[in-house]
């Protein structure tokens, strides 16, 4: 079982399309229904992976390695370590919600949504459990397929134009990425004789700096544009506004950390010293995203535009956090992937819901509406406090975390960043008290219905999330700190390789993966 696992998570959606295809599209609940429970046995069988996963080593673990294409040096590999782990709980999770929250959004070409649905799982899952490059890049690309059709299919009236700029943006990245995996792959068999895409043998490269300069900032690229790292959001904004809701929540809980998620696994251990060399720019650019994130969105009339660009304010603490390079700002930039997956996934959810109901987003269109919808009110408040870092919330813990990390490699940028968090109180603050207080001023809203049962729902997990990392983080950060610690130690002893050993040549020292030790 153990082996098999991280295969069951990732292919079972694929299992879930193939059931889907012969139900006939006259039967859409059928096919809603078979497409639940497919998302939730992913999750349950996701759970497994946390409950055995072991906290005391840094090690890759349920890992599989199957030679695929040996000529190439291609292995079906995958593994997960605590860096991982939580990302793919936040995709499995998040899937579910999705579909159960599209059940009434999504009327027309209902199989084709949930087969997208699907194969955008499968596609995540992959390229977090990807050791092998090729395996990733195939993973990588394969998510942008379903996603194209989501945007595209399902989306508001600028849905061309929103889901060209996604794909021109991210096959640009992609194409970068590509070429620099290729010169990885020849760069390995030029120092060893030997032709192979593992990943942990190539973090064993002792590369000249000039080819970590340029391997790393086409790396890096394709990750920024994902995450998005300003000046390359300007894609997301579109995407999220004119995406369908559940489109919008696995944009924002998971796509965006593929980015973030790829500089911790890719950049930092493959081209340590590019890393090093570019934290005082990525650090300015992401301070950039913090407060331009948080000014922009205090000037938006469209409530989905307003949580759009609060993502990049979001991101943007994260990527400070993973260029701190101390063990408390990475763990805290994880820990904010998770809470950002989940309070601003809340915050489109709930977004979706009150559009279902007046089918429009612009603040000025409401005010009141606490009167005429308590229930819904109070679960937007608890989101929108997590989401600017109120104390006994999820994002609290985070933010505070890498900003702590922050100060002590930088005072400057911490002291920036925390004007962040004041900025993201008042544009959040702002909106809520514009659409939730105040006179039931327009006729429609006085006709808004509440949340019903299956609303709640998809709520309820979500708000006990919030209180129970805020509240109790133990859970999570004990799981990650021993691999973020493996990590940094990696680091340091590839470090005292350029000092010991010539560049261009192959280290004996890597990670271990249980079962399959590489030194």
């Amino acid at each position: 079982m153990e082996q098999w696992i991280l295969t069951i998570v990732t292919f079972l959606p694929v299992v879930g399309i193939l059931l889907l295809l012969p139900i006939s599209k006259t039967n859409p609940n059928l096919i809603r229904g078979t497409a639940l429970i497919i998302s939730v046995l992913t999750f349950l069988f996701s759970l497994y992976l946390y409950f055995n996963f072991d906290s005391n080593t840094g090690d890759f673990q349920f890992v599989i390695n199957i030679p695929w294409i040996q000529s190439l040096g291609i292995s079906y590999f995958m593994g997960i370590d605590g860096i991982s782990l939580f990302l793919i709980l936040l995709t499995t999770f998040l899937t579910a919600v999705c579909i159960l929250s599209s059940w009434t959004a999504i009327t027309e070409k209902v199989k084709g949504f949930m087969i997208s649905m699907l194969l955008l799982e499968t596609g995540m899952i992959g390229v977090f459990v990807a050791l092998d490059l090729f395996l990733f890049y195939v993973f990588w690309e394969a998510m942008l397929i379903p996603m194209y059709f989501l945007i595209g299919m399902w989306g508001g009236p600028r849905r061309i134009y929103a889901t060209f700029k996604f794909v021109l943006f991210t096959m640009f990245g992609s194409l970068l990425m590509l070429v620099a995996i290729i010169a990885l792959y020849f760069l390995y068999h030029s120092y060893t004789g030997v032709y192979t895409f593992s990943l942990l043998e190539m973090y064993k490269l002792v590369l000249p700096y000039g080819a970590q300069f340029w391997l790393f900032y086409a790396f890096a690229l394709a990750f920024a544009i994902k995450v998005p790292l300003f000046p390359f959001h300007t894609w997301l904004p579109d995407a999220h506004v004119e995406a369908p809701t559940a489109g919008s929540v696995i944009l924002a809980g998971v796509l965006l950390k593929m980015g973030t998620y790829g500089f911790l696994r890719f950049c930092l251990p493959l081209f340590p010293e590019a890393y090093q060399s570019a934290i005082p720019l990525i650090s300015i650019l992401a301070l950039i995203g913090i407060i331009y994130g948080a000014m922009v969105s205090m000037m938006q009339k469209d409530v989905k535009s307003l949580v759009a660009y609060s993502s990049v304010s979001h991101l943007g603490f994260v990527m400070l956090g993973l260029f701190a390079l101390n063990v408390e700002a990475v763990e805290g930039g994880i820990l904010q992937m998770i809470n950002h997956g989940i309070s601003t996934g809340a915050l489109f959810l709930l977004v979706g819901m009150i559009y279902e109901r007046r089918h429009t987003r612009l603040i000025d269109d409401y005010g009141g509406v606490a009167k005429v919808m308590p229930i819904f009110a109070a679960f937007f408040m608890i989101i929108a406090l997590s989401s600017i870092g109120l104390p006994g919330t999820n994002g609290f813990v985070g933010e505070f975390l890498i900003i702590l990390g922050t100060f002590k490699s930088n005072i400057v940028y911490a002291v920036l960043a925390a004007s962040g968090v004041i900025l993201a109180a008042i544009y959040m603050l702002w909106m809520y008290q514009r659409v939730f207080f105040g006179k039931v001023s327009n006729p429609a809203n006085e006709k808004l219905i509440d949340l019903n049962l299956r609303e709640k729902l998809i709520l309820v997990p979500l708000v006990i999330l919030v209180f129970w990392i805020g509240l109790y983080p133990k859970p999570y950060l004990s799981k990650m700190e021993k691999s973020v610690e493996t990590l940094f130690e990696f680091v340091d002893k590839k470090g005292q390789a350029y000092e010991n050993f010539p560049e261009g040549t192959v280290i004996s020292e890597s990670y271990n993966v249980k079962q399959y030790s590489l030194k």
